[in-house]
C-alpha cells in the first residue's frame, strides 16, 4: 500500500510555471498526484516556460505521475472554462485546484495607473474566483467533493504600502477562502488557504540583491527568506487527508512576518 499522501489525485495549479507554483508541482507529484500546469505568456515566454515545465515534467514523470501544460488567461472567464474541459477531457476529475497565479504592480496608491489596478485585481482575485466556480461545478457533480487551495500572503493582514492593488486583492482573498469553505462545507468541498511571506521566488527581484536581501530578513524574527519547498509542503498538508477536518483556514508560512516583529524588543512597556 502506499504511504504518498495523494496517490491518484487529479491536480491544477494556475500560474505554476516557476517559483512557488513550480515547487508545488513537483511536491505534489512526489506525493503521488497527476498535475496540470496552468501558464500565461506569449510566445517567446511560451518557450522558457516550456523548458521550466519540461524539467518540472521529468520530476513529476520519475515520480510515476502524469502531467500536462496548459496555456490560458484565468482572468478571461472562456479560457478558464476551457482550460477546465481540456485536464478533465484528459483525466476525467479534478480533485484539487490551487490558485497559484499572481502578480504585482507598484506605484504610489495616488498614482496608480486604473488599468494596473483592475489588471492586479483581475488575475490575484476574479481569476481564483473563476477557477472556484468551475472546480466547485465539477465537485458538486460527483461524489467525494473536492479541495480548493489559495496561494495568498501575507499581506492579506500587513498593508503593503505602494502595492494596493496586491493588499486588496489577497484581503479579498482570504474572505472569498472563508465564504466558499463557509458555503459549500456540508458538500465535501474544503476550501483554505497558505499565505506566504518573503519567498526565494522570481517575483522577488530583492533576492538577487545581497544587501536587499539582507535587508528583508532582518525584518522576519527568523532571520532568513523561506523557500518555494518550505510553501509547497504547507499545501501538500491542506490537500491531504491529514487535513481533512480543516477549512476556511490560512496557514501563514513566513518564518513570523505576521507576529508583528518589532514587538520582539520591549519598547512598549
Amino acid at each position: 500500500m502506499s504511504s504518498r499522501l495523494l496517490e491518484g489525485k487529479n491536480v491544477l495549479i494556475t500560474g505554476a510555471s516557476s517559483g512557488i507554483g513550480a515547487a508545488i508541482a513537483t511536491r505534489f507529484s512526489q506525493e503521488g498526484a497527476n498535475v496540470a500546469i496552468n501558464y500565461i505568456g506569449d510566445k517567446d515566454e511560451a518557450v522558457s516556460v516550456q523548458k521550466t515545465f519540461k524539467k518540472c515534467c521529468k520530476q513529476i514523470e520519475a515520480a510515476g505521475c502524469n502531467s500536462m501544460l496548459i496555456k490560458a488567461d484565468i482572468t478571461k472567464l472562456s479560457e478558464v472554462k476551457q482550460m477546465f474541459k481540456q485536464v478533465l477531457s484528459a483525466w476525467g476529475s479534478i480533485d484539487i485546484l490551487i490558485n497559484n497565479a499572481g502578480i504585482q504592480v507598484q506605484a504610489p496608491s495616488h498614482e496608480m495607473a486604473a488599468d494596473d489596478f483592475l489588471k492586479v485585481l483581475s488575475v490575484n482575485l476574479v481569476g481564483p474566483y473563476y477557477c472556484a466556480q468551475e472546480a466547485i461545478e465539477h465537485f458538486l457533480s460527483r461524489p467525494g467533493g473536492g479541495i480548493i487551495l489559495n496561494n495568498s500572503s501575507v499581506h492579506q493582514l500587513i498593508p503593503k504600502p505602494e502595492f494596493i492593488g496586491y493588499s486588496v486583492a489577497k484581503g479579498g482573498m482570504a474572505n472569498l477562502t472563508k465564504t466558499l469553505a463557509l458555503e459549500y462545507a456540508d458538500k465535501g468541498i474544503r476550501v483554505n488557504g497558505v499565505a506566504p511571506g518573503a519567498i526565494l521566488t522570481p517575483i522577488n527581484p530583492w533576492k538577487d540583491d545581497p544587501k536587499k536581501k539582507a535587508s528583508v530578513e532582518g525584518h522576519i524574527p527568523m532571520k532568513r527568506a523561506g523557500n518555494p519547498d518550505e510553501v509547497a509542503a504547507a499545501f501538500v498538508f491542506l490537500a491531504s487527508n491529514e487535513a481533512s477536518y480543516i477549512t476556511g483556514q490560512t496557514i501563514f508560512v513566513d518564518g513570523g512576518l505576521t507576529l508583528y516583529p518589532s514587538f520582539a524588543d520591549n519598547w512598549s512597556s
